[in-house]
């Protein structure tokens, strides 16, 4: 039996709220749990009711969906952000903030049709294939299951250089392929090997096994050549961690 997903909708039209949990009620697969037309309130709710899934309008009432969006990368689970709101100009900052999706208003129900099937695959191909959390710290081949033009492509860790996030998509590039996907660096990062993989860059996570060179760059910033010879650029918050982690 396929486990209900829960929801949460943080909307400041009244009547966009009623409509969204409308057609997610039709759906049957999906349980919302409450809604809120601000952050102060959204926050509060949903690291109680922990939903997984938050669906969000980007302007509110003299505040900003974004804003909630970053806030709630440090909630614990964090829920997949959905982003449905009457304006398209900011999807690219949407998928910046590391969103699952994002809708238009008027609400299409196949469209959200589409995301719920694409969340629940997700969910089921990462338990499918994911090992055991006690694994995770000695098991470096474990497989990483991706979502590409709706084929599930399984990737070894060990084949992996470098994950960079972009143009609203995430883009994972392997030893003899690159791959580009919906899902956002965040949740890709809670799959890879803690102990191999790094964050170098707000847009950049490198397997530290493929660092050829380290290069000094300008204002105490640095710059990774990989073994395939690509580059990939240390942003000051994280040259400490990069230190840390390579002895130098």
């Amino acid at each position: 039996m396929i486990k209900m997903l829960t929801a949460y909708i943080v909307d400041d039209e009244p009547l966009a709220r009623d409509e969204l949990k409308y057609l997610l009620h039709r759906t049957k697969k999906v349980k919302v749990l409450g809604d809120s037309d601000n952050m102060e309130e959204a926050i509060a709710d949903i690291i109680i009711l922990k939903p997984d899934l938050v669906f969000l309008d980007i302007e509110l009432d003299e505040e900003s969906g974004l804003d909630l969006a970053k806030q709630l990368e440090n909630v614990d689970p964090t829920p997949a952000i959905i982003f449905a709101t009457a304006y398209d100009e900011y999807a690219l900052q949407a998928f910046e903030a590391n969103t699952f999706d994002y809708i238009l208003k008027p609400f299409d129900e196949k469209r959200i049709e589409k995301t719920l099937d694409k969340f629940m695959n997700l969910q089921k191909i990462v338990k499918e294939e994911m090992p055991p959390a006690n694994e995770l710290t000695t098991d470096y081949n474990g497989r990483f299951p991706i979502i590409v033009d709706d084929r599930i492509v399984l990737l070894s860790q060990d084949e992996i250089i470098y994950l960079e996030t972009s143009d609203g998509k995430v883009k994972i590039k392997t030893i003899n392929h690159e791959y580009k996907v919906d899902e956002t660096l965040v949740s890709l990062e809670k799959k890879l090997h803690s102990k191999k993989f790094l964050r170098v860059h707000r847009s950049f996570i490198v397997n530290m096994e493929y660092i050829a060179e380290i290069q000094p760059w300008f204002n105490s910033t640095y710059n990774l050549v990989m073994k395939d010879q690509s580059k990939v650029p240390v942003s000051r918050t994280y040259v400490k961690d990069l230190k840390n982690h390579i002895g130098f």
